[in-house]
């Protein structure tokens, strides 16, 4: 195991990781404030700017083996270096020219974060010590949404200024700052591939996690993709749809929805280390009941929901990738089992917003997305429920 995270530098590792985490959704978020200037200026029908903004979330599901074979066969630090390389190169070609162009850099930015997805995991558990793999999951987790929430903040007023080319090329700031950090944390590994070894040599072989238990976090993963990215698409409309709230209100509801993640995602060790994880993740799915029971039963408080849901959302993918790092064998295990569980949940999450789009259509009521939404948590707690009782339990 690497000292780093016992060694001086350890808080520069871990502050590596938070700065990488923002380029892991900020500037895929970018697009939507400024989607009607787009439209504009682009000519984008309403199937190409789904197809937009569908993209990255594809690019989660079938290029995770890829990110996978990437992480194992040049080594983490290498893939994050190519991954907030990607990630600049993707930001810059996406506001640079035509619809051909904004769609190129979409995909590059969507290859880029999936070899992100798949290796900062690997790195905490390898660089960190069991007893501090929670703290740094959760500033990973955490990250994840301040850097969404920043970039809907400040694009919508930087494109009224600047136009909304500069204004999403704008969080391209994010990967200059972690290409920074991560060099000066990893020093020439960054620049050198090396590959990972079949086995961790010198460290005992642990238990592998059997197939069923992949299977299991796979469906926990799948329910939880698949409600968060519902969730986020087609909130607004429906707080409009149900309760009259202008754009502006609607809007915050979601903001409300992805900041509350970031109790989620700091939360989730602090409690691991006092409860069972099977009690957590239990915990995490009575929230994420919240939102569909209580939009159906008792949509005026919206806000407590969209609260209640974002520690959910937060917290469960947190958990399930701490259940990743502590169940697989080895590093090569580690990487293979977060591209299997990734790869699929994330193909659910990809439908969601156009299946619940395409039921509340036909319906013309929200009651059907939302016993959509149920049905996909349920899923969320039977795969939690069934893998995280074979989590060790670190104090």
């Amino acid at each position: 195991m690497s000292h780093l995270a016992r060694a001086p530098r350890g808080w520069l590792l871990m502050l590596a990781i938070g700065l990488i985490a923002l380029n892991m959704r900020g500037p895929l978020v970018a697009v939507a404030p400024v989607v009607a200037h787009m439209r504009d200026d682009l000519a984008f029908t309403p199937v190409e700017l789904g197809f937009l903004t569908g993209i990255p979330v594809l690019c989660f599901a079938l290029a995770a083996p890829l990110a996978s074979l990437t992480g194992r066969k040049l080594g983490p630090e290498f893939a994050i270096t190519l991954t907030l390389l990607g990630v600049l190169l993707g930001v810059v070609v996406r506001s640079s020219g035509g619809g051909a162009l904004v769609m190129l850099g979409t995909v590059i930015l969507g290859v880029a974060i999936t070899i992100g997805n798949i290796v900062v995991p690997l790195i905490i558990r390898r660089d960190f010590t069991p007893a501090r793999q929670g703290a740094a999951m959760g500033t990973y987790t955490a990250a994840l949404n301040i850097g969404s929430f920043l970039t809907s903040m400040v694009t919508a007023p930087l494109a009224e200024f600047m136009g909304w080319r500069p204004a999403i090329a704008a969080s391209g700031l994010f990967a200059l700052s972690a290409a920074a950090v991560w060099v000066i944390s990893v020093g020439r590994h960054a620049f050198v591939p090396a590959a990972i070894p079949a086995a961790d040599p010198g460290r005992p072989a642990g238990k592998l996690a059997s197939r069923w238990i992949t299977a299991a976090l796979t469906l926990g993963f799948a329910g939880q993709a698949f409600s968060y990215y519902g969730v986020t698409a087609w909130l607004p409309s429906l707080l409009a749809d149900e309760l009259g709230m202008p754009p502006s209100a609607a809007g915050a509801g979601s903001s409300l929805f992805q900041i509350l993640a970031i109790v989620g995602g700091l939360g989730v060790p602090l409690a691991a280390r006092f409860a069972s994880t099977t009690a957590v993740g239990l915990t995490l799915g009575l929230l994420w009941l919240t939102v569909p029971v209580g939009l159906l039963l008792a949509p005026e408080l919206w806000w407590l929901w969209c609260s209640l849901g974002g520690v959910a959302q937060g917290g469960g993918i947190t958990l399930i990738f701490l259940a990743i790092i502590r169940l697989a064998r080895d590093q090569a295990a580690a990487g293979r089992m977060s591209a299997v569980v990734q790869g699929a949940g994330y193909c659910f999450g990809a439908v969601a917003p156009t299946l619940l789009g395409y039921v509340h259509g036909i319906s013309g009521s929200w009651t059907g997305p939302l016993l959509m939404v149920l049905g996909s948590v349920a899923f969320f707690i039977i795969g939690t429920a069934l893998s995280l009782r074979h989590v060790p339990k670190v104090r």
